[in-house]
């Protein structure tokens, strides 16, 4: 399992959950939307204080994130 791929779907998935575009979503997280998109195509490797700080701009833990379908 790709671990970028996985959190990347799981960001998507929940950054469309609360109705946020990607600038948006960069906005309330601190990040670039360059990142964001990056990020959802699983192209960067978020390290865990990175995933913590998203989980927190979308209201869901770091679990949530990393969770396997």
């Amino acid at each position: 399992m790709d671990m970028r791929k996985l959190v990347g779907r799981n960001v998507r998935k929940n950054r469309l959950r609360v109705g946020l575009t990607q600038e948006e979503f960069a906005e309330r997280s601190g990040f670039s939307q360059q990142y964001i998109s990056g990020l959802e195509k699983g192209r960067r490797n978020p390290t865990i204080v990175t995933i913590y700080e998203l989980a927190k701009a979308l209201g869901v833990t770091h679990m949530d994130l990393v969770r396997p379908d």
